[in-house]
Parts: structure tokens; C-alpha cells; sequence
């Protein structure tokens, strides 16, 4: 379907002038955008809900002339992968996606692509893994790679959607980071609804986002290289540490870039790494990624009109994970509370992988909170505003307590 005269307008007005447009659109609607916006060059695409929508609108978008890129429609998802590693290695700026079962069958691609340096940047819709059959959101899936030297960061709105797109381009193809990142996005509670949000005017874009150049390490005849040799116990563990070096690298970068977007675009995302809410006088702090900061937020309000002191925290980047900010906020309160859209079976305390990291950096703190994990959600089941109140007031009682009856607890589930 092409675009509507009024859309035509819109897109006409960003790309030729120097306003910002206003649009109702998806959360991988904004994605596309920001793909026409920072000029890619190739794409793969295989069909796999709830990222599907990012390939659809791109496709519209080339077909109507708003884009020049190369789409490569791929045989299945680990295709769509090794696309778009050869593809940045020539020097193209590519994007791919996927979700759930499909994210992992390119794993051995996936993996490639971050050991090999190159700064792909991809979406991942957050889908819960079969089997049983599930579309919705479920976090494990991106998680599955939080290992492996990918960047990864979720968002919580169609305009954060489309920013942190821009934003990871801008990071991934630092030559002091040169890795690729991961954008997780919420499968249905932002894939699928539409938001409001503005489009910027690709001249700020420009202004922005330096052309694509991996230097020396272009892949051409002209330059004759060597691509993921083959050498064993010789050279691994050096090239391991040059991707913890990248990965460290990668916390002043990502700090750059939300500092110049906030200067050219005229929108601060304050902290680059988590969103604090409330978090300053609270007593108890709730933690967690991706849209579940909506039902929570509404929560905080509520309860802190009733007088009680809570706050939330919402982490965007997971890595490189943001040690310094969960022990600058967390440290002083009485009760952490995670809310788990994952699992991680067989794990310290059985909790879920936020938990467990978040425990983790809170060892070095100087005062220890009670920890609470709820693992909830899951398979797209909502996480409702009764639902935050009840969390909360389960960790507000362990807080006049000063001790957790349950650590772990799998919310809402039927016995």
C-alpha cells in the first residue's frame, strides 16, 4: 500500500526541510523512519511477528522512493543475519531484525557479527520462546546474547523508538566501539500501538550521524585483509579482550552521543542509561525494563499521593550494563523490587537475570537494600496498574519489616 498524500507531505517536509513533523505511527513504524532517516544501505528481511512491521514500512518506503536501499528478502532468519555481516563488511550501513525463536536460530550469525566487529544494528521484538507457541512480549529472547558483545537497550515509546535508532548507529560505528546493537522492543505493547511521535528533519540527522566508514578494515580487493582467521589458543583471548575494551568504550560513547542528540534534536533523555522516577526520597524503588514502566509509573503516583515513599527505575541500557547508576540510586533504599519479564532457571536465588544483575552490582555498595524479585508477565500477559500496587505494597511491607519473607516471586500465577 503506498503512502497517503498526507504522509507524502510529512515525509517530503523531513526530508527536504528543516522541521520536525508530528505522525501517529507504531513503535516499528518509528523504527523505519529512522532507518530513511540515517540513509541505510541494505536491509534483509524474513517475516516473523512482532518486528515484522519495521520490514513492511521500509518496504513502502522504498517502493514509494523515500528510501534507496538494497532489500534482500532472506530464505530464513540466520540468512537475514549473514546478509547483513558481509554487507557491513564492504562498508554498507545495514539493519536487520527478528523475534523470539527466529532472533535465535541466526545465533551462530549473531555471534559472528559481534566477534567480527561490525556495527549491524538490529531490532529485536520481544517474543516469548517456543515451545509452547506464544507471540507476546517475553524478554529471554534478547537476553540469550547479553554475552556475547552485543549492545543492548530497550525502549518504552514510539519517539524513544525512533531516537534510540538514530543513537545506536551513532554508538555501534564509533571506531572506539565497533560493535553491534540490539533495540528491544516490547512485542504488541509497543510493536503493534501507535503513538505520537515527531519525525526530525534529516538535516539534523546529517549533523548527527557521520557516514559509515570501518577504515582499513573495509573488506575490498583493494585491501587485502583477513576475516575471522582461523587461530585457536594463539590469538583468541587477545581479540576476547579487545571486545571488553570496545564494551567499556562504549559507556563514554553512548554518553556522547544522547549529549550532542539533546544539543542538535532538542530532546534529553537526561541519564542515557537508566530513567529515574521518583527515586530520590523513596524508601522502596521498583526496577525494570521496557513497557512496564507505564502501569508502574501510574502506580508512584498513586501511592506516593497516598504518602508512601516509592519511586521506579527503568533501565534503557543493558549493556553495557549501568553499575555506577543502580548503586547511585538503589544503594540508600530499604527494598529493591525487580520486575522480571524473563526467567533464568537454575540461577542464584532461582531469580530472573535483572535480578541477579542487579544484585550483583549492588555487592560493591557501601548499604545493601533487601532485594524482592517478581517475575511476571510473561507470553504478553499484562502487567496491570493493580498489579504494580500490589508488588508495591508487598515490598513496602518488607520494608516496615526489614526483611523478606519470599525473595522470588512468580506473580499471578495459577496453581
Amino acid at each position: 500500500m503506498s503512502v497517503s498524500a498526507l504522509e507524502s507531505k510529512r515525509l517530503e517536509a523531513v526530508l527536504k526541510g528543516d522541521e520536525e513533523v508530528e505522525v501517529v505511527g507504531t513503535g516499528t513504524d518509528a523504527v523505519a523512519y529512522a532507518l530513511m532517516l540515517a540513509d541505510i544501505d541494505v536491509t534483509s528481511a524474513y517475516p516473523i511477528r512482532p518486528y515484522g512491521g519495521v520490514m513492511q514500512t521500509v518496504a513502502r518506503l522504498i517502493a514509494d522512493g523515500y528510501m534507496k536501499a538494497e532489500y534482500i528478502v532472506a530464505a530464513h532468519e540466520h540468512d537475514q543475519f549473514e546478509i547483513v555481516k558481509h554487507a557491513s563488511a564492504v562498508g554498507a550501513r545495514t539493519f536487520v531484525g527478528s523475534s523470539g525463536v527466529g532472533w535465535l536460530l541466526a545465533i551462530e550469525a549473531i555471534v559472528a557479527i559481534s566477534t567480527d566487529r561490525y556495527p549491524v544494528v538490529a531490532l529485536i521484538g520481544n517474543r516469548a520462546l517456543d515451545d509452547p507457541g506464544a507471540y507476546g512480549v517475553e524478554h529471554n529472547d534478547a537476553l540469550m546474547v547479553r554475552d556475547v558483545g552485543w549492545l543492548l537497550v530497550w525502549v518504552d515509546t514510539a519517539q524513544e523508538a525512533l531516537d534510540t535508532t538514530l543513537i545506536a548507529y551513532r554508538v555501534a560505528e564509533d571506531p572506539r566501539v565497533m560493535l553491534p546493537v540490539g533495540i528491544s522492543m516490547d512485542g504488541a505493547f509497543l510493536t503493534h500501538s501507535e503513538h505520537v511521535f515527531k519525525i526530525p528533519p534529516k538535516s539534523k540527522v546529517q549533523k548527527f550521524l557521520p557516514p559509515y566508514d570501518l577504515g582499513n578494515r573495509r573488506l575490498h580487493p583493494s585491501n587485502v585483509i583477513s576475516v575471522a582467521p582461523q587461530v585457536n589458543e594463539d590469538w583468541v583471548t587477545e581479540l576476547r579482550k579487545q571486545m571488553d575494551e570496545a564494551m567499556k568504550n562504549a559507556r563514554k560513547v553512548i554518553e556522547e552521543a544522547y549529549r550532542d542528540f539533546a544539543k542538535i534534536f532538542g530532546r534529553d533523555y537526561g541519564n542515557p542509561f537508566v530513567e529515574p522516577y521518583m527515586v530520590e526520597d523513596a524508601d522502596v524503588v521498583m526496577v525494570g525494563m521496557g513497557t512496564v514502566s507505564k502501569p508502574i509509573k501510574e502506580a508512584v503516583r498513586r501511592l506516593r499521593a497516598k504518602g508512601e515513599k516509592v519511586g521506579f527505575l527503568r533501565i534503557r541500557w543493558f549493556r553495557p550494563f549501568p553499575t555506577d547508576d543502580i548503586i547511585r540510586y538503589l544503594s540508600g533504599v530499604k527494598v529493591v523490587a525487580v520486575v522480571d519479564r524473563d526467567y533464568s532457571f537454575g540461577s542464584p536465588f532461582d531469580g530472573g537475570a535483572v535480578f541477579t544483575e542487579i544484585r550483583s552490582a549492588l555487592y560493591e555498595a557501601d548499604h545493601r537494600p533487601l532485594m524482592m524479585n517478581f517475575i511476571g508477565g510473561l507470553g504478553g500477559r499484562e502487567i496491570t496498574y493493580n498489579d504494580a500496587i500490589n508488588m508495591f505494597n508487598m515490598a513496602l511491607e518488607a520494608a516496615r519489616k526489614g526483611k523478606v519473607e519470599q525473595r522470588v516471586i512468580w506473580y499471578g500465577v495459577r496453581e
